[in-house]
């Protein structure tokens, strides 16, 4: 993924665009109609009055005003709802909805449509043939607008509840970790000790502070190429960091050329806040803090912790199949990997701590990290046992009942 990929990405799962899309091409058809005297030569067999048409049109723009607004309030609450009982980091996937936004821009379209069509109607603009071909669209308009709502009043019974906003964040995980998977080292030569750095390497520092949402890979690959030079790559998307952090190290026998290190710097692209798309480690953070939500005392909820504990099993058991062969597209770069020890604590961690007390939660918990010591390479069963034995360590200190604590104690033997 280059740069313009990733802006065309985050775009399209904007709201604006489509609304301003449906909202032109409402307002192109109810002009179109206008030329239909010239394209349509023939007789129309019936008679169809000015008023039979604006009294369709003046239903859709008053109904669809008041769903318009009636749906952005859903949507607020949705939000507010998924904000306080989940977490705010899911409410963008909210936001990014696809069918939310494709209902709602359906909406102010047609709301566009009936406000042109009744305009160029009360002006006379319209002869018979320009009428009733208006008459056909807004049908057309009509069936659109009744699919659509169908649609949403089926989608309305899931947003913003928990289970759905689990979904979503899972699914958005997974991209990510596949799309990982597939290109482990985002295209360039895997660096997997930070010490060994070549000497005269100059560091590229930040300059800002803020998290690393993208890194275009690509870019950095052409500039390398065209300066002769390599560039070492520390650190992934996700990670925070401040201005004196260094991005990458760049070494060029010849030295480097002038300016390089700060056209190399605005490859990165930092942020306030991390995002989902080249950053595996979000997901599995914004999971764990669902579940450690649900395990506060204001919530209680130890079933959606133990749900989440089952979901995060699943993705890391779907990263432990393997990643794909390394194909080293730009031989100049050079980037730290991502551990399976960070991965881990970002799923876990959080949970294994706020519930140390509850036994059901701590079992399942065991449970799902004997099963990943089975799985993968050395250094991901490697990190499931440390996560394993900090989780035993916090709950047995924490557990009052003395049979919960032999219960836990028996599990993790047997396991062994």
């Amino acid at each position: 993924m280059n740069y313009w990929h990733w802006i065309y990405e985050r775009v399209r799962r904007q709201l604006w665009w489509r609304a301003v899309a449906y909202g032109i091409a409402g307002m192109l058809t109810a002009v179109l109609a206008l030329v239909a005297e010239r394209i349509f030569p023939w007789e129309i067999p019936f008679n169809l009055t000015p008023d039979a048409v604006d009294s369709l049109l003046n239903i859709i723009a008053s109904s669809m005003l008041a769903v318009t607004t009636f749906s952005l309030g859903v949507m607020t609450a949705a939000f507010s709802a998924a904000t306080t009982n989940v977490t705010p980091r899911a409410t963008r996937l909210l936001m990014e909805d696809d069918l939310t936004n494709n209902v709602l821009s359906t909406f102010i379209g047609a709301f566009l449509f009936s406000i042109v069509g009744i305009i160029v109607l009360k002006t006379g603009s319209y002869g018979e043939r320009g009428r009733a071909v208006l008459f056909l669209i807004t049908i057309v308009v009509i069936a659109l607008v009744v699919i659509q709502l169908l649609r949403w009043i089926n989608h309305l019974i899931s947003l913003g509840r928990v289970g759905t906003t689990i979904d979503r964040v899972e699914a958005a995980t997974s991209a990510a970790l596949t799309e990982r998977q597939e290109q482990p080292y985002l295209g360039a030569n895997p660096w997997f000790d930070l010490s060994t750095l070549p000497d005269g390497a100059t560091p590229v520092h930040a300059r800002t502070i803020g998290y690393i949402q993208f890194i275009d890979i690509q870019a950095i690959a052409h500039l390398c190429e065209e300066a002769g030079c390599e560039a070492y790559l520390p650190l992934n998307p996700g990670t925070f960091v401040f201005e004196d952090t260094v991005l990458a190290w760049l070494h060029a026998p010849d030295g480097l050329a002038s300016g390089l290190m700060g056209r190399v710097a605005g490859h990165f692209i930092i942020a306030t806040n991390r995002s989902f798309d080249q950053d595996p480690r979000f997901g599995l953070a914004v999971m764990a803090e669902i579940g450690s939500r649900a395990l506060s005392p204001a919530t209680n909820d130890p079933g959606t912790a133990i749900d989440v504990i089952g979901r995060l099993t699943r993705l890391l058991a779907h990263w432990a199949e393997g990643r794909a062969d390394v194909q080293v597209r730009y031989p100049q770069l050079h980037l730290n990997p991502l551990s399976d020890a960070d991965l881990f604590e970002d799923a876990f961690m959080l949970m294994a701590r706020d519930g140390a007390r509850l036994i059901e939660v701590q079992l399942r918990l065991q449970k799902s990290l004997a099963a990943l010591q089975r799985l993968g390479r050395s250094d991901f069963r490697q990190a499931a046992a440390v996560q394993a034995a900090l989780a035993l360590e916090r709950s047995l200190q924490a557990m009052d009942c003395e049979t919960d604590r032999q219960r836990l104690q028996a599990l993790v033997a047997a396991g062994d």
